[in-house]
């Protein structure tokens, strides 16, 4: 059985209703457009890119991935970096070097 459900608002005209409605609906659009963030896609790198960027050899990068100073991403035959990760290896390195 369907349940009947009735609103009734007094002292307002149905336009008035709509225009009431419709602005608090823009206004929360606002609010959410303001404060959207798309999420970011990890950008991977390859070791070379890696020992590019880092200045140093092959051999030192994998040095590095046995230390744990870097974390390498396996896929088979293919080793990846991310690059946040990288970063913030750099950052790790750096303060311990201090």
């Amino acid at each position: 059985m369907t349940e009947n459900n009735i609103t009734q608002v007094h002292g307002t005209t149905p336009k008035q209703l709509r225009e009431n409605i419709l602005k608090d609906v823009r206004t929360e659009l606002k609010e959410i457009v303001l404060n959207f963030q798309p999420k970011k896609l990890p950008e991977y790198l390859t070791r070379k890119e890696v020992a590019k960027i880092l200045k140093v050899s092959l051999v030192t990068l994998s040095d590095w991935n046995k230390k744990g100073v870097l974390k390498p991403y396996r896929l088979g035959n293919l080793i990846r970096y991310k690059r946040a990760e990288l970063d913030q290896a750099l950052i790790s390195i750096n303060s311990k070097k201090r």
